[in-house]
């Protein structure tokens, strides 16, 4: 496994609860980030995008407020990938969470399947 698995994550997220409770389940060490406060970096962003084959919608909490309040369905698609990570990584509420890295993956979401075959 690897040395360091990074969640962001969100308190009031009944998502991220559940991811936690999985990795605590199995005994997987983390580091916590409150992703509103400290959202991940251009590097960390453009790191999980290689992990999700390029598809930079998959990066946007579609659902959440802030994406609906900036108009991004209109924005995302003119943009730039840099302009995007630039986006992303300026708003923590942008993004979908959690977000967890390791050194060998990247999951958005917690999809049970995706996380079982990542944490053993």
């Amino acid at each position: 496994m690897a040395n360091q698995v990074k969640v962001f994550e969100y308190g009031g997220c009944s998502t991220c609860r559940k991811a936690l409770k999985f990795l605590d389940a199995r005994r997987v060490p983390y580091r916590k980030i409150a992703i509103v406060e400290a959202p991940p970096s251009k590097t960390e962003l453009k790191k999980m995008l290689v992990f999700l084959g390029g598809d930079i919608k998959r990066l946007f909490n579609t659902s959440g407020v802030e994406y609906r309040t900036r108009k991004m369905s209109e924005k995302l698609p003119k943009m730039s990938e840099e302009q995007a990570i630039a986006q992303l990584a300026g708003c923590g509420k942008l993004i979908k969470r959690p977000f967890v890295l390791t050194d060998k993956a990247g999951l958005v979401g917690f999809k049970e399947e995706e996380w079982k075959r990542i944490f053993k």
